[in-house]
């Protein structure tokens, strides 16, 4: 694959001969822009700079989850481990989670995609001292053998999510640094490999094998869009697959997993391994084509561990039935093809950095919703993934708002430029 022949490069010509037939006036000046509202005489006000419809989208899947975490956890202080909380506890503290992720959302959208660019090896270097600073004794706190997370008062902060913002930052800026040197494996690849590799190493350390997976989808996603070699990219892959299969092969903890994966009704495995998975099965077969009606689910009162986290769509199957499950990836199949557009057009209109950014968190976003349910439906192994913008969880519910505001801008970028102003 010749460098000339990437998809970058393609849109690249096509944006810059975009770009010089609407940044000027005949006259030579640039053509003022209004960033956020028309006020035109005798019409009503409206916004311009702004995608709606994927704001509604975002807000919508949010209020579902809110929804659903709440019906998911409603009956948990009847469990002895969390017979002090009330019935609203989770609600409330995914409440304000919410409202956190949308106050630094708003934030977030006003500064510039410049801005971003210069900071995205800074994010990355954060990303990996809050990874080390978690499996310090005494900073991490340990949640079922995890050590993941570090309690910061009203939340505990999780910093794989931030790793998974900054891998796509770094990523991005990584690729449009390296552009003219991407046919070279070990100039182009190897040091990205390398910064992988110690994520990868951080993470595992944990553990949490599934956030490593999602941070290499969106790395390798990163790689591919930018153009790097095919060659190299299988090679790549190959490699990274020889890694996860070693892994599994040299930890019986995961071994066992694949093997209840494969065979959950197996007496071994459904009373231990596979007990989420067969009761998440159950839950989805109980939900038919309609379900049994909001707030009736069975398998979230203790039969189905982690109902309001790991296993929310598997509550949605059973309270709302397959239209619920349908409407959840409708959304996310949505969310995604249009993260992918708002890149794809931010890279016609010549700005990389920024559009390979905005389909690397189509990749996040798609990606961990992706295995999130297909864990639920028994089509992939087990792992410790949330359904984004949905489940409970204050971290992720905080980066996903971040992360989809620096899209929110970048699109609002794109509108200026295209109506003939400055980014």
């Amino acid at each position: 694959m010749s460098t000339a022949s990437t998809p970058v490069n393609w849109l690249q010509a096509v944006g810059q001969r975009l770009r010089s037939l609407m940044d000027r006036e005949p006259g030579g000046e640039n053509v003022p822009v209004r960033d956020w509202v028309s006020t035109s005489a005798g019409q009503p006000t409206r916004v311009l700079g702004l995608d709606l419809t994927l704001i509604w989208v975002v807000l919508v899947l949010m209020g579902l989850g809110l929804l659903m975490v709440y019906s998911a956890s409603i009956a948990m202080p009847d469990n002895p481990r969390f017979a002090r909380y009330l019935p609203t506890h989770f609600l409330v503290r995914h409440i304000v989670a919410i409202a956190f992720g949308l106050v630094a959302a708003l934030v977030t959208v006003q500064v510039p995609v410049s801005n971003w660019e210069r900071w995205a090896p800074w994010m990355f270097v954060t990303a990996l001292v809050l990874l080390v600073a978690v499996l310090v004794p005494g900073v991490g706190k340990v949640v079922y053998g995890a050590r993941r997370w570090l309690p910061l008062g009203v939340m505990n902060f999780q910093p794989s999510e931030l790793a998974k913002f900054g891998i796509a930052m770094y990523a991005a800026s990584y690729m449009m640094r390296k552009m003219d040197v991407k046919e070279n494996f070990f100039q182009a690849v190897w040091p990205m490999a390398v910064a992988l590799g110690v994520v990868g190493v951080l993470l595992l350390a944990e553990p949490d094998m599934g956030a490593f997976m999602v941070i290499a989808a969106i790395a390798m996603g990163i790689l591919f869009l930018g153009g790097v070699n095919g060659r190299m990219f299988f090679l790549i892959v190959a490699v990274l697959m020889g890694a996860f299969v070693l892994m599994i092969t040299l930890s019986d903890f995961r071994r066992e997993r694949i093997f209840a994966y494969l065979n959950p009704w197996d007496d071994k495995y459904a009373q231990g391994k596979a007990y989420q998975l067969t009761h998440s099965l159950i839950a989805l077969g109980r939900g038919e084509w309609f379900g049994q009606g909001l707030g009736s689910s069975v398998e979230k009162l203790h039969y189905l561990p982690e109902a309001h986290t790991d296993f929310l769509l598997a509550v949605i199957g059973e309270e709302l039935g397959f239209v619920g499950v349908a409407v959840v990836i409708v959304g996310f199949f949505w969310l995604s093809r249009r993260l992918f557009h708002i890149g794809r057009q931010a890279i016609a209109l010549d700005r990389v950095f920024a559009g390979l950014y905005a389909q690397g968190i189509g990749i996040w976003m798609g990606g961990q919703a992706f295995i999130n349910m297909g864990v639920n439906l028994g089509a992939l192994p087990t792992k410790g993934l949330t359904l984004p913008l949905m489940s409970f969880g204050g971290s992720a519910i905080l980066m996903n708002c971040v992360a989809l505001a620096v899209v929110l801008r970048i699109d609002i970028e794109n509108r200026q430029l295209m109506r003939g102003g400055r980014a």
